[in-house]
């Protein structure tokens, strides 16, 4: 009589069942790595196998074919204006579906130094209403400076920046990640370098991070350099880590200093100061007329005190000559789209078009679009040289700085993929969604997410290279991008074959 050996107990591979098996798709994990034929497997919200699933005999109670498409970790946006979308009881925009047909599974908002400083209010109710992506914010200092001085540009006395500590402690104590700047933006563009930093370490004795519009990226004041060398400074006093968001150069007075911008980051790096960037893969960004083209001084006090100026005539002169030099900066009239507005007669239309129809000059029609309520604007300034040096950096990630009006709130990542790696090839695959993943969580301090890693929440994107593609344009800017097959958010279904599916099962990420 022949008797069975049993295998050895360490030979046996035990079965696994898992929630969901994506089988046969080529993953890119986030790390940088190539590509590579695997299975990814998910149980409740988190991935918990990469690997061949037949020899490991995992199994699935769902089972994705990926043949041909790309399995990657979930988008991370450093940089959004979606605290608004998050709030709405509408589903779409709760749902965030702009961003989850991106591929993006976690954003960032209360960027430029605005946003609710009410940061625990804010996020009790994303909690309890429910958000389609996850989703994490500052404090923004901008935010805090009104509540204290309003629109003032007066130095604040200890009493105010006492005040303002509080608030900052109060955000961090929420939950917030960190506090953020909009320099260039009254009334954040009224604080000095040194209250600035007393402010930023509030938030760096919590381990909070510090992000920033920085004061000038084109030649407004301090210039694009003495601003970047701002942040090094603030960085270097706070100790904390610091990150430049949508980092660029506007306007033709500082084209091609993308290089010496580059070179002071690393030197920095160098020296021991963690800082970082994220931009946006287009040539037009996206402001407001007024803060494109108004002076902040003529902004203190508020739009009543604008309002005054305007009709002051000794003011009202000094107010056209040095907006006509800012208009100038930006590269003249035809430069500023308008793409969101009440006044239905001048959307879609530039501001020379404008003045033409208005019988009127450029900066005579911006100040009544200003006093009728403003618009934002799209407004065509930076080369195209100077975005693909920024985009090749190890430190520097993608952002959309997604805003109302502009399409980069619906088709950055795409746009990404689709222009840069498969058409221009300035980056690899890998590489793009590096940048787009574990990059950016490594710079917010957001654990267990951007990678395909076991034991990691289960943020997952399954795209197809040939068709992703951004579809908004200036003309049409809210139309959803195509290409991205399945997207999860911490292990629930949120689009299933190209369309969203309802879900709300984004988390609020506080700081930790």
């Amino acid at each position: 009589m022949v008797l069975a050996l049993a295998s050895p107990p360490s030979l046996l591979v035990a079965q696994q069942q898992v929630d969901v098996l994506i089988r046969g798709g080529s993953v890119i994990d986030g790390s940088g790595a190539a590509a590579r034929n695997a299975d990814v497997g998910i149980r409740g919200d988190k991935i918990t196998f990469v690997g061949d699933a037949t020899a490991n005999r995992v199994t699935g109670t769902k089972t994705i074919d990926a043949r041909g498409l790309i399995v990657a970790p979930g988008f991370i946006d450093p940089h959004t204006h979606t605290e608004s979308d998050l709030s709405s009881p509408a589903p779409a925009r709760h749902g965030n579906v702009a961003y989850l047909m991106q591929g993006v599974t976690t954003v960032i908002t209360n960027n430029d130094g605005g946003g609710n400083v009410k940061i625990g209010q804010t996020l009790g109710a994303w909690e309890k209403n429910g958000i389609g992506t996850n989703a994490a914010v500052y404090i923004g200092q901008g935010s805090v400076r009104g509540a204290v001085m309003g629109m003032s540009d007066a130095k604040p006395t200890p009493a105010q920046i006492d005040s303002m500590k509080a608030i900052v402690k109060r955000g961090m104590d929420d939950g917030a990640i960190g506090m953020s700047t909009g320099l260039y933006y009254a009334p954040g563009s009224y604080s000095s370098t040194e209250e600035v930093i007393e402010l930023a370490k509030v938030a760096a004795a919590q381990g909070g991070r510090y992000d920033s519009h920085i004061r000038d990226e084109s030649s407004y004041t301090i210039g694009l350099i003495g601003s970047v060398n701002e942040v090094i400074r603030i960085g270097r006093e706070a100790k904390m880590p610091v990150h430049i968001s949508h980092i660029k150069a506007l306007g033709a007075d500082v084209w091609g200093q993308a290089d010496t911008v580059i070179k002071l980051m690393k030197k920095a790096r160098a020296d021991g100061i963690d800082i970082t960037a994220s931009q946006y893969p287009y040539t037009a960004s996206g402001t407001s007329v007024g803060a494109s083209l108004l002076p902040r001084w003529a902004e203190a006090g508020g739009n009543d005190s604008l309002r005054a100026r305007i009709n002051n005539p000794e003011i009202r002169a000094r107010l056209v000559k040095e907006m006509e030099e800012n208009l100038r900066r930006r590269g003249g009239a035809n430069t500023l789209l308008m793409t969101s507005t009440k006044d239905a007669s001048i959307l879609g239309k530039r501001l020379d078009q404008i003045a033409r129809e208005r019988k009127t000059t450029p900066i005579e029609a911006a100040i009544q679009i200003i006093l009728n309520g403003g618009s934002s604007v799209a407004s065509f300034n930076m080369n195209e040289k100077d975005i693909e040096k920024f985009m090749v950096q190890d430190f520097i990630y993608t952002d959309s700085d997604g805003s109302d009006g502009h399409p980069r709130k619906y088709g950055t990542f795409p746009k990404l993929i689709h222009e840069y790696v498969e058409e221009k090839h300035v980056l690899t695959m890998p590489k793009a969604i590096e940048r787009s993943s574990s990059g950016p969580a490594k710079a917010l301090g957001i654990k267990e997410r951007g990678s395909l890693t076991p034991g990691y929440f289960a943020d997952v994107i399954v795209f197809d290279p040939k068709t992703i593609a951004d579809k908004s344009t200036y003309e049409q800017p809210t139309l959803l991008a195509v290409g991205m097959r399945y997207v999860f958010v911490n292990g629930v279904l949120a689009v299933d074959d190209g369309k969203y599916t309802g879900s709300t099962s984004g988390k609020v990420l506080r700081r930790r």
